[in-house]
């Protein structure tokens, strides 16, 4: 082996060591499934406190398909790019190796990260990464259709059927975009069972398109912003908007809601502070969605 490719091996594995010693450093060792936490009941509770959930703003938790993978966002705090807005959300990445949930990316958040059902593809925004190999190609934009100055993508989440639903915080509507004989539809502003109320944003479709849960603040709600879930009915319309209740809600901001892809556990967003500068990322049993499908 040539000189010149040994020392650069040693230096990416000392690199390497330095930033899994940093990640230990940060996060502590993580064993056992879902990140090494016990499965919540039928009230919302933290997720991994004093890991993931700190005295901050964590959010925007999700697992990809197959449960190998954990991301959320946190700030980094002062971002020194060509903008300097003193915020730098940034997306954290784990995957599981070995029992135990390892730190392989760090990246600046430039959309919400949801992910394609068969776990090839994460969503961000207007963009998208597909994988490569154990990694993510460069983010890449969905085109024109999307990609639009005068939107403002914060979340789009796709079906297993390749409908697309997203927001838009520029017009505070949700859009769905449907596939049709394989070419992508125009997206259409969805009825008012979603867009009613203010700040209606961060839709999360079932990836068999059974249900949506989004976001919005309504007059029959808890206080601030509240999940509200709707049920495709018969007819393929979409039944009315049903307020998740208190076992999810809370009088702070609850938002960002996202189904684990085993189907098992419901994760959100909730403002634990009034200036929503602590959030964290909470969970609750998801067969929450069962009892209200009855109830509808």
């Amino acid at each position: 082996m040539k000189k010149s490719l040994v020392l650069t091996t040693i230096a990416l594995s000392t690199l390497l060591s330095g930033t899994l010693a940093q990640a230990k450093d940060e996060f502590g060792t993580i064993t056992g499934p879902l990140m090494g936490q016990t499965p919540p009941g039928m009230t919302a509770e933290p997720f991994a406190p004093g890991i993931v959930s700190k005295a901050g703003w964590e959010l925007e938790g999700v697992f990809a398909p197959g449960m190998q993978e954990f991301y959320f966002t946190l700030d980094r705090g002062v971002y020194e790019g060509p903008n300097k807005t003193g915020f730098r959300p940034t997306v954290i990445g784990f995957r599981q190796q070995n029992n135990t949930w390892v730190k392989f990316t760090e990246f600046l958040r430039t959309g919400e990260v949801s992910f394609s059902p068969d776990g090839q593809r994460m969503h961000m925004a207007e963009g998208y990464r597909d994988r490569l190999g154990n990694g993510w190609t460069e983010r890449q934009s969905l085109g024109p259709m999307f990609d639009r100055e005068d939107w403002g993508i914060m979340r789009l989440s796709a079906s297993s059927k390749g409908t697309y639903v997203f927001d838009d915080y520029k017009n505070e509507v949700v859009r769905i975009s449907k596939l049709k004989d394989g070419q992508r539809q125009a997206p259409k502003v969805m009825s008012k069972v979603v867009n009613s109320g203010a700040m209606t944003a961060h839709p999360f479709i079932a990836p068999d398109e059974s249900y949506l849960i989004w976001d919005s603040e309504r007059e029959d709600g808890f206080g601030d912003s509240d999940l509200y879930i709707s049920f495709k009915q018969q007819d393929g319309s979409w039944g009315k908007a049903i307020n998740m209740g208190a076992a999810v809600n809370s009088d702070k901001w609850d938002a960002y809601a996202t189904v684990t892809p085993d189907g098992k556990y419901l994760l959100f967003n909730r403002g634990v502070s009034d200036d929503n500068k602590n959030v964290d990322v909470y969970w609750v049993d998801a067969s929450i969605i069962d009892i209200l499908r009855a109830k509808q």
